[in-house]
């Protein structure tokens, strides 16, 4: 989910922060969505432009190492 993030205001600060924000709610969304799912459920990853099966607790800790690290960058 790294995009690039374009920046029409003086610096692009309020840009760059609304785009955080953003991504930090799509993190706590997909988090969300992957507690629900049933055990039966597969669940796949994007890396790149491929997606790969894997198990929804490192479904989970991918996301929440993203939150992490989205957030960080917001608060900096």
């Amino acid at each position: 989910m790294d995009a690039a993030v374009s920046s029409t205001n003086v610096g692009g600060v309020a840009d760059t922060s609304l785009y955080l924000k953003k991504q930090v709610e799509s993190h706590e969304v997909a988090i969300a969505e992957l507690k629900n799912l049933l055990p039966s459920r597969a669940v796949y990853q994007r890396n790149g432009n491929i997606f790969f099966r894997t198990t929804m607790e490192k479904a989970t800790a991918s996301e929440q190492k993203q939150l992490a690290s989205t957030k960080a960058k917001l608060e900096s």
